[in-house]
């Protein structure tokens, strides 16, 4: 049966997701990324897009212009409603496909979803939140991707508040010191699923 032993990997905008990823990932979890499999769908799905979005979202390659697009839809969020409508569907089947390839191992995996709480998309009860605290969220944002504060602030804003995620967390990594830090969170949390599964 699908997700039955998926755990769900999420955070916030800037929190260090990526890099607890890799470490859970070295600490032995699979992973099932669903940025990777809607960037897989966003190429696939290109005609759809264009025809909904127009040419002007077209690199010269023929592949989407995802940051052109991301800041259209960012801009105008009746638009991403539109764009959700076409990718959403097949990235839901390939997530639930991968899912029951997962399953067949009958141990515990992760589905990395950022947007997890937000969709309410899946029926999966156990989560795993990577949290930082607001402020040095902020700082992480405008240090990483250049962005002014009000910019950032506008971005995390669009997501629910990381207080809120970590709330309804199974566990909890800490990503708000440094990189050893969050390496014993990772081992932590890592002990704690493979005892709830056990």
């Amino acid at each position: 049966m699908a997700y039955e032993h998926a755990v769900i990997l999420t955070g916030g905008i800037a929190t260090g997701k990526s890099t607890a990823t890799a470490l859970l990932q070295l600490y032995g979890f699979r992973v099932i990324d669903a940025d990777a499999i809607a960037h897989e769908m966003l190429d696939r799905h290109a005609d759809e897009v264009v025809k909904r979005f127009g040419a002007e979202f077209l690199t010269e390659g023929g592949k989407i212009d995802r940051k052109a697009l991301g800041a259209h839809i960012f801009a105008h969020p009746e638009e991403r409603k539109a764009l959700e409508a076409i990718l959403h569907p097949p990235i839901r089947e390939e997530i639930l496909r991968r899912s029951e390839e997962q399953e067949r191992l009958g141990k515990p995996y992760l589905i990395d979803i950022p947007l997890f709480f937000e969709s309410g998309e899946y029926p999966i009860e156990k989560s795993v939140v990577v949290y930082t605290p607001k402020e040095i969220q902020l700082r992480r944002l405008m240090e990483r991707d250049g962005f002014s504060e009000e910019e950032a602030k506008r971005r995390i804003d669009a997501q629910l508040d990381i207080e809120e995620k970590r709330k309804r967390a199974t566990w909890v990594i800490d990503n708000s010191g440094d990189l050893k830090q969050l390496s014993r969170e990772c081992e932590r949390v890592k002990e704690g699923i493979l005892k709830t599964f056990e």
